[in-house]
């Protein structure tokens, strides 16, 4: 499974695109979020919420939802974005995992959610990452390398200037909360070094530029 070109605005995942009650999108830079999409005021935290029933002031990271014709969305320009869903319970979540949100578990907390709303069981989720940054282009100073110690054991290095991968470390994440490897795409396009296809806060320091990555149940 992996992520491809699904239009001149999109990419998509192969391993979602296998569900015909199941729409969803990373969109490029070049593309404006679907009229009627939910989106969060993100705030790099493990805050997730259901939709319907919160709005563009509503705070948080992550939104969850079973109900056909509600549209999940992220903002990102180098976060990750994951879109989960499970064909059992037929529920869906996107969730937006920046480093910061990566530390704080995010992805596991909107895991956990689908189970205590739903009863989502973690082996049947399936979840794709959309395009962000790599760990080619993600290079963090020792002020925040030593955070990802946990998540990377093996590593001898977080002590000082070094790359991180912010995929690898939401795999790891997912696998810890119950998803399986053979149901999770997690190798996108880096957006730093994708060129002008996407959005790059730390390429272009852009304050407002953002991509949005959309799911829903049809």
């Amino acid at each position: 499974m992996s992520i491809v070109k699904a239009s001149p605005s999109s990419f998509s995942s192969t391993l979602l695109s296998q569900f015909d009650w199941l729409h969803h999108a990373f969109l490029t830079a070049a593309a404006q979020p679907p009229p009627g999409v939910f989106l969060l005021h993100q705030i790099h935290s493990a805050t997730v919420h259901e939709a319907p029933g919160c709005h563009t002031a509503t705070c948080g990271d992550a939104l969850v939802t079973r109900q056909p014709g509600v549209q999940l969305g992220v903002k990102t320009a180098d976060c990750l974005p994951i879109l989960i869903a499970d064909p059992v319970s037929r529920c869906a979540a996107a969730v937006h995992a920046g480093w910061r949100g990566t530390l704080t578990n995010i992805a596991s907390a909107a895991v956990s959610r689908l189970q205590s709303l739903y009863g989502a069981q973690p082996a049947s989720l399936h979840a794709a990452f959309g395009p962000s940054i790599g760990p080619c282009c993600f290079e963090v100073g020792p002020d925040v390398a030593p955070r990802f110690q946990s998540l990377f054991p093996e590593r001898s290095d977080l002590h000082q200037q070094t790359h991180i991968d912010l995929c690898e470390a939401n795999l790891r994440q997912l696998l810890a909360a119950g998803l399986l490897p053979a149901h999770i795409d997690s190798l996108p396009p880096c957006t730093f070094c994708g060129g002008s296809e996407f959005h790059s806060w730390r390429r272009d320091h852009h304050p407002s530029a953002r991509m949005f990555s959309v799911i829903a149940i049809r």
